[in-house]
């Protein structure tokens, strides 16, 4: 039985190793060589963890599981063919798991901004920016996050890690006696940024704004960014030294070109058993999915992690005659601890519940913990957390 999984990011990973625990024989297919731990990635700009301890090498992670990869560029998916190209190759199979990632929702001038969620070396380039602008002693640092006005379920927003490096890089400042040297601003283009976390969280944030001292500017959507500047759509100019933004989500490209069934953004449609429609032996987890609109679903790490897990379940019982499934519309939820440099604040939102706990400290180091565990239990090093 032949089956590839696409993609070695948190999805990936998790579907691969699950699928061995099953006891099938996989190959998993990535461009990189290594699987970038996006959530602690915040520290990587504020000089808090190096570039090298924030990833796994998926040759280790490989040899510890017992699964093949390989690294390549996937260039083509024809998936009536039962095939995908990779730029040396092509592979046949008999089941699929697309974990691919999604891309960035296009904005004149996007190539001015740096997104601590894009490419894994854009955090060791903003790190290099942010340090040329303290030798220099002062400057204007934006922070913003963006959606896809093609998004019919606004689950592509990323907005916590906005949050955790704005607010990183307030502390940092103030520990170099630079606070009142620079000028923070987080923008948004939508009137209630954060407001997906719930109301619960979204009432504290001015509190947090005005703790970092943090201005604000929500509401108005970006016509352009320039080299030095935010133009919005009632013409009014932000000029800024360094800008950070995450955009909004959306299809890539190899998915957009693929025949695999799609909604308006490009992002893969499936069932809640995270099959894809009209195909019996393709799952498609993680961000390349597009996930149902509920209020408290995201797309996130876990996220990506709870639909591998019911991907594979849901294929090992096919394959061995049971008739139970299970459904990942149980399973959403957003869940994260909100690191601000000097503390945390853990937040949840369910379908039945809105959360948030301040940890001022304490919260901080809990994440650093997470960051820890994550590549010990990945490696089995130590035992594994489920939910963890």
């Amino acid at each position: 039985m032949r089956i590839l999984i696409l993609g070695g990011g948190f999805a990936g990973l998790e579907a691969a190793i699950k699928l061995k625990k099953y006891k099938y024989e996989v190959t998993l297919i990535s461009d990189r060589d290594y699987m970038f731990i996006y959530p602690v990635s915040i520290w990587i700009p504020v000089g808090k963890r190096s570039f090298e301890d924030t990833q796994l090498k998926l040759s280790d992670l490989a040899k510890r599981h017992d699964f093949k990869v390989i690294i390549d560029k996937i260039t083509k998916i024809e998936a009536q063919k039962n095939v995908i190209h990779t730029a040396t190759k092509s592979f046949e199979f008999d089941y699929l798991f697309i974990a691919l990632g999604m891309g960035k929702y296009p904005i004149p001038g996007l190539e001015f901004t740096h997104s601590i969620c894009g490419k894994p070396e854009e955090s060791t380039i903003i790190k290099k920016k942010i340090e040329n602008l303290i030798a220099k002693g002062s400057g204007h640092i934006t922070v913003g996050f963006g959606g896809n006005p093609k998004d019919p379920t606004a689950t592509t927003v990323r907005g916590g890690p906005a949050f955790e490096l704005l607010f990183n890089i307030s502390v940092m400042l103030k520990e170099k006696g630079l606070q009142d040297k620079f000028k923070l601003t987080f923008y948004a283009p939508m009137a209630e940024p954060g407001k997906r976390m719930g109301n619960t969280a979204f009432t504290k944030m001015d509190s947090f704004f005005k703790r970092y001292k943090v201005h604000t500017h929500f509401g108005k959507s970006i016509k352009e960014f320039t080299q030095n500047a935010i133009l919005f759509a009632d013409d009014i100019l932000m000029n800024t030294d360094l800008n950070l933004f995450i955009s909004g989500g959306d299809g890539l490209k190899i998915i957009k070109e693929s025949d695999l069934p799609q909604n308006e953004t490009g992002f893969i449609e499936i069932n809640e058993m995270c099959r894809v429609e009209g195909h019996k032996n393709i799952y498609a987890i993680g961000d390349a999915a597009a996930i149902i609109d509920h209020p408290w679903a995201a797309k996130q790490g876990h996220v990506a992690e709870v639909m591998a897990d019911i991907a594979t379940y849901n294929f090992n019982n096919k394959i061995k005659h049971k008739g139970k499934r299970k459904s990942y519309w149980e399973k959403l939820h957003i869940i994260c601890v909100m690191d601000s440099g000097d503390g945390a604040a853990f937040v949840m939102r369910t379908a039945k519940k809105e959360i948030i706990i301040p940890l001022p400290i304490v919260g901080h180091w809990l994440k650093k913990a997470w960051g820890w565990y994550y590549k010990k239990s990945k490696m089995k090093r130590m035992f594994r957390i489920p939910g963890m």
